[in-house]
């Protein structure tokens, strides 16, 4: 059985079992051998955009023997990818703006798509904001922490978005928010101490552009410590 990292594995639990799968941006192909391993999905499309990647992909996926049930192909973003092909598509391990350009010029593609697994590692409150253009909602978000780093994740399942966000929620995530997820409460924490050294730095520097900078710290650890208390993290 295949070995893979915690981020990985908690993209993968966010699957529902049974749908097939189309894995965007596939890298060393190890989700689609994953899954397939616990008999978690019956099928998936491997793809990635540089040929180099994809050939790593089919060596591992030749190795585990499962050619029969991974396809390999060369795709920018969705653009190989067939109208109801799969009922998953998974775009992780990217920065936030590369993935809404990937799920903007895949609109015809995700067209019969059930369910998107989201894992942006950049401009996390943005891309946020960006999935309520989608006709997809959020209905769950994980978070992991692995080597020092944080990874918040999501599933969106077809329909259209709920209520309005409020900022904490884009910010940090609604469900994660909800349930207190204690990754994200090790986050919170970290952060707002993080921005308070920050803010003390910056309020002894002086200076314009320190007081422009500070004003912005002041404002974000004033979210952090916000999110900390309304949603009950414990200290």
């Amino acid at each position: 059985m295949i070995r893979i990292s915690k981020r990985l594995a908690a993209i993968g639990a966010l699957v529902t079992q049974g749908n097939r799968l189309a894995d965007v941006g596939c890298d060393h192909g190890y989700l689609p051998i994953y899954l397939l391993q616990r008999r978690h999905i019956p099928r998936a499309i491997a793809m990635d955009v540089r040929p180099g990647p994809l050939s790593r992909a089919r060596e591992n996926i030749e190795a585990y023997g499962l050619l029969d049930y991974i396809e390999l192909r060369i795709s920018d973003g969705l653009e190989a990818l067939e109208p109801g092909e799969a009922q998953t598509v998974v775009v992780a391990g990217m920065g936030g703006p590369l993935m809404e350009g990937i799920l903007t010029r895949g609109v015809r593609q995700l067209a019969c798509v059930r369910e998107l697994i989201l894992q942006p590692q950049s401009h996390i409150e943005h891309f946020r904001r960006f999935l309520r253009k989608l006709p997809f909602t959020v209905v769950c978000e994980d978070m992991v922490l692995e080597e020092g780093k944080y990874y918040p994740m999501m599933r969106l399942a077809r329909g259209e978005p709920e209520d309005e966000w409020v900022e904490a929620e884009y910010r940090y995530g609604k469900y994660l928010l909800r349930h207190r997820h204690p990754v994200l409460g090790d986050y919170l924490h970290r952060e707002e101490e993080k921005l308070r050294k920050l803010e003390e730095e910056l309020r002894l520097a002086g200076g314009s552009r320190a007081v422009v900078r500070l004003e912005q710290i002041r404002k974000d650890r004033a979210f952090a410590r916000e999110a900390l208390e309304k949603y009950g993290f414990d200290k």
